[in-house]
């Protein structure tokens, strides 16, 4: 008899009695290139799984060449300073997340999750790895002129992230680029650091006012370059710098005919957002002429071209031009062209080189932050068995509609002829009919899940059936990842430890916030599920804190993620360290540990006020007749703690978190009681 035929005959065991399928069913196929799932309940042999596998199966290697691999232990390793990073200088993400983890006492420092790790290593690696690219290219064809970039601050605006941007790219003349008022002073004061004939170039609309403090940055010998959006903001440089006395340096951005794909295809071609038409160059240059022709006729021309931004990073690994998330070149290729064509532009016209200037942001801090977070549960999956039920298969059937006793007759004599696709259809119309009648009140609650079992049982068997778990983490998509829900954007989502094992399940990720757009379903390589481990710890839950749970890193998402997260269901920022590679014991150092927002935090940013909401709610307990002395302090230390901890969730095995000076550590005993541990022993709300 066929192992379906021996499933479904085996469903008539007596009244109340669970059975498995037949020991001899074929385990399904859990996905391609990985051995099938096992049952959580036995052991899991792992003798036939690597790191490598894992790195393979990932594409960590492909998309995170040279910063992200996999260890011996089955962690992600990073390698700070790229290519030229030396064994001993490779960083286990892992021991960063236990040492940030875990509560002080134990020796941490008590973060809560989510949480952003910045290598500025890595940022420096990057900054090098440009300039390199384009002095290489420079030097092989004969440029007459050098390569100087500027960082387009709006990537991440982060006042460590800029400030390392200045202070590792002085070397080569780095500067920035600001497209508002609050990054053109964020971008003044930093560069008042850094190079003095590093670039500030003004981008974006502007008024009177931007106008002005850009002049301002010319008489702090900021070399600031005002690029002219619209015709009219001319007019506005010539009456303010007069006025001001301050001679500008003005560049004139064109409006480029070439439509290019992808997402910001839009701001490209003669109908894109930014820039000049051929015609209004024209008119901009007759005008400069007016006040400037004694420097036209000394031949005053071109010094700088600044070719923006596009330089696109490889996503998905997959290397390939015919990707929105990928692109098929790298450093090198990208100088070598942008070199090849402005020298042969300017050769043809017998015009002097120009330096050349780029605004490649993403490019510069994607690889450098690296998002992390745990994954607290799943939800449970069928397994092809039958559930436990009152009556049984026989009373089940006498139940049924005569239509549906005939679909389950036709589905185990397919079963036995082995014709599979014919028992999907009376499997599928015998599940309907079932459902009709429970809608009607004529089948139980109980006989409907038999049915849904049976059914389960013969998808999976056959094989068209694949288990894929919702794993609910502890984060907020529309915060942390928001690209992902605006235009679709992916980025490599990988488990950051127990990569020495084979994952076992395929899943999707569910975010803590309540909108049904708070998911990670779709991940690099067209994947519609991700490779994960089971959780530990039980069925379905994972420990929590200090090393023991389930955790994912989200790469390559250094740019605007931060700067584009909004305040979904109150859920702020994560969490952030600083860690560099170090040369002492545990081969790196939390240089900066900032806790992320507090729930008092967020509703002061909409507007409330938590100081005296917190007043409010111990009055309203006073009201309430909680009068006795003690309760009220109890009430008042639990509400205190709500509007200083982080708003994200807390696990219970270990849910030290930390804000300001304020801990909060739950133990388990017996009572469940809980311990709260501070500064004060008696905390009274105050605003500081």
């Amino acid at each position: 008899m066929p192992t379906l035929a021996c499933c479904i005959d085996a469903a008539a065991f007596p009244p109340g009695y669970a059975i498995a399928g037949d020991s001899s069913l074929p385990a399904p196929e859990a996905f391609s290139g990985v051995p099938p799932a096992t049952n959580t309940t036995s052991s899991v042999d792992h003798s036939h799984w690597s790191p490598s596998l894992s790195a393979s199966l990932y594409k960590i290697d492909s998309w995170g060449a040279p910063y992200f691999s996999v260890n011996s232990s089955g962690n992600i390793s990073v390698s700070p300073h790229g290519a030229e990073t030396l064994p001993h200088q490779e960083i286990d993400l892992m021991k960063v997340v236990k040492k940030v983890s875990e509560p002080k006492f134990s020796g941490g420092l008590g973060l809560q999750f989510p949480l952003i790790v910045r290598f500025p290593d890595v940022l420096k690696n990057r900054l090098e790895s440009l300039q390199s690219a384009f002095d290489s290219a420079i030097l092989s064809q004969g440029y007459g002129s050098h390569y100087q970039g500027v960082y387009p601050v709006k990537c991440n605006q982060d006042r460590f992230v800029v400030e390392d941007i200045v202070e590792f790219g002085s070397p080569f003349r780095f500067g920035l680029e600001a497209g508002s008022k609050p990054e053109l002073l964020l971008a003044m004061s930093c560069l008042c650091k850094g190079n003095p004939e590093a670039f500030l170039v003004c981008n974006g609309y502007k008024d009177a006012e931007y106008i002005s403090l850009a002049l301002i940055a010319r008489k702090l010998h900021v070399d600031t370059v005002i690029v002219i959006e619209q015709e009219e903001e001319l007019d506005l440089v010539i009456d303010i710098s007069r006025k001001l006395g301050v001679r500008p340096m003005i560049g004139v951005r064109a409006k480029l005919r070439t439509k290019h794909s992808g997402h910001f295809g839009s701001t490209s071609g003669e109908k894109g957002k930014f820039g000049l038409t051929t015609m209004q160059i024209l008119r901009v240059v007759r005008n400069l002429e007016q006040i400037y022709c004694e420097l036209v006729r000394l031949g005053a021309g071109l010094k700088v071209i600044d070719i923006g931004g596009g330089l696109g990073i490889d996503y998905d690994g997959s290397q390939s031009s015919d990707s929105d998330i990928s692109v098929g070149y790298g450093l090198k290729e990208y100088a070598k062209t942008v070199v090849q064509a402005v020298r042969y532009a300017c050769d043809r016209k017998f015009v002097k080189h120009p330096i050349i200037c780029s605004e490649s942001g993403r490019a510069i801090v994607s690889h450098h932050s690296v998002l992390i977070f745990e994954a607290v549960s799943s939800s449970a999956t069928s397994r092809p068995t039958m559930r436990s039920f009152g009556p049984g298969l026989q009373g089940l059937l006498e139940e049924l509609t005569d239509d549906a006793r005939v679909d389950y007759g036709n589905l185990t004599a397919a079963a036995i002829r082995g014709e599979y696709e014919t028992c999907l259809l009376y499997a599928d119309q015998l599940k309907q009919r079932c459902i009709q009648q429970f809608k009607e009140g004529s089948v139980s609650l109980e006989h409907l899940a038999a049915i849904d079992d049976l059914c389960e049982i013969v998808s999976r068997v056959i094989g068209v059936s694949e288990s894929v778990r919702t794993y609910h983490v502890n984060l907020s998509l529309f915060t942390s990842i928001p690209d992902f829900w605006a235009i679709g954007q992916l980025f490599p989502i990988v488990p950051i430890h127990r990569l020495d094992q084979r994952p076992g399940v395929r899943g999707i990720l569910s975010d803590l916030t309540c909108d049904s757009d708070g998911k990670v379903d779709k991940f690099i390589g067209g994947q519609s599920s991700l490779p994960l481990h089971e959780l530990e710890g039980g069925e379905g839950k994972a420990h929590g804190g200090g090393g023991g749970g389930y955790y994912l890193g989200m790469f390559l998402g250094g740019a605007y993620q931060e700067a584009l997260g909004g305040l979904h269901n109150l859920f702020g920022g994560p969490s952030v360290i600083r860690v560099s590679q170090s040369d002492g014991p545990h081969g790196f150092a939390v240089t900066r540990a900032v806790p992320g927002p507090s729930c008092g935090d967020v509703l002061r940013a909409m507007q409330h006020e938590p100081e005296l909401m917190f007043e409010a709610l111990k009055h309203r307990a006073e009201e309430c007749g909680h009068v006795n002395e003690i309760a009220r302090a109890e009430l008042a230390s639990g509400l205190a703690r709500s509007f200083h901890n982080m708003p994200y969730l807390t696990t219970a095995a270990s849910c030290a978190t930390a804000n300001n000076n304020f801990y909060y550590y739950c133990n388990e005993d017996k009572n469940n009681n809980s311990v709260a541990v501070g500064d004060d022993e008696q905390w009274t709300y105050c605003c500081a």
